[in-house]
């Protein structure tokens, strides 16, 4: 496991109540906000599914998922599972996932801040797209990433039933 097991940041009430909601709810009805998807993963101790908006960074044909609060819920669980699915509207991707270490993390972290620091940025410590490798690879560790691969093309919900 990479990085601070204790490092989390706890959404605020109106984070978990309204903003969460808000971008969950437009995704599932296939409005992706700024690369917003649906994470659904397997819970690492019920097996049953858990979902969470998230956004998905692809960078010259990869894609990653970046977790700006530390160690969530969603972290713990696909460190366990290895795979989940992303759903926009009726639209799922099954993936498998590796997590990267803490040196491989500040190009992915710089691109994320680029396209995300006004949504997350105070996550980072002040830190933004700007900041150099070493700024990046002192926060790394409270970031998980996750380098994420389709494992088919994108399914209605309908057909995957």
């Amino acid at each position: 496991m990479n990085g601070s097991n204790s490092h989390y940041r706890e959404p605020g009430w109106f984070t978990r109540n309204v903003f969460n909601r808000l971008i969950a709810g437009l995704t599932k009805a296939g409005v992706s906000v700024w690369g917003s998807r649906v994470l659904s993963v397997r819970g690492r101790t019920s097996g049953e599914w858990r979902s969470n908006p998230v956004n998905l960074l692809t960078i010259s044909d990869r894609c990653y998922l970046v977790a700006p609060r530390g160690q969530t819920q969603w972290v713990r669980n696909l460190r366990v599972a290895k795979s989940g699915e992303l759903a926009v509207g009726k639209w799922i991707q099954t993936f498998g996932s590796v997590e990267l270490q803490d040196d491989q993390k500040a190009d992915i972290l710089r691109a994320y801040l680029k396209r995300w620091k006004m949504e997350v940025g105070v996550f980072f410590d002040g830190l933004g797209a700007k900041s150099t490798d070493a700024e990046l690879a002192r926060i790394a560790p409270d970031h998980p990433v996750f380098e994420i691969t389709f494992q088919e093309s994108p399914q209605p919900t309908s057909d995957r039933d």
